[in-house]
């Protein structure tokens, strides 16, 4: 692979703890949510992280394929990531990801073609694939 950028991270005292990026970027307390046992705090938690690094990048790679494409959307992409966390059959922890897609102006064929070939090309998408379960929603105008 050729290295076009990189970022450091460091989580300290785990979900209860702080995590920051080496650049202060990002500087949050963490909390256990109390569906895992927590006290449900103030701060963030690593699905809440990865939710919003998935539907950023995954937002990302929508509008490169709409420009590969050339499909005009009529304003700007959003995408939801819902992340849930839970237990498989053999007690091990596991990640579930749907992606709610809204493609401003777009029709459901063009539409549907460009969030696949997004889930194609996005890193996040990439890296979960054949790891978790990804549902693809489109969200249309009503």
């Amino acid at each position: 692979m050729k290295k076009l950028y990189e970022a450091s991270s460091t989580a300290v005292g785990g979900r209860k703890g702080h995590v920051s990026s080496e650049d202060k970027k990002i500087d949050l307390e963490l909390s256990t949510p109390k569906g895992l046992g927590g006290d449900g705090g103030k701060g963030t938690n690593p699905e809440q992280l990865f939710g919003s690094a998935y539907a950023a990048c995954f937002g990302g790679a929508l509008q490169l394929v709409a420009e590969r494409e050339n499909v005009k959307l009529e304003g700007d992409v959003s995408v939801t990531a819902n992340i849930e966390i839970g237990k498989t059959k053999e007690d091990n922890l596991q990640l579930k990801a749907t992606l709610d897609c809204y493609l401003p102006g777009v029709d459901v064929e063009t539409g549907e073609n460009l969030v696949n070939m997004a889930h194609e090309v996005c890193p996040y998408s990439r890296a979960t694939r054949d790891n978790i379960t990804v549902t693809l929603n489109l969200l249309l105008d009503e």
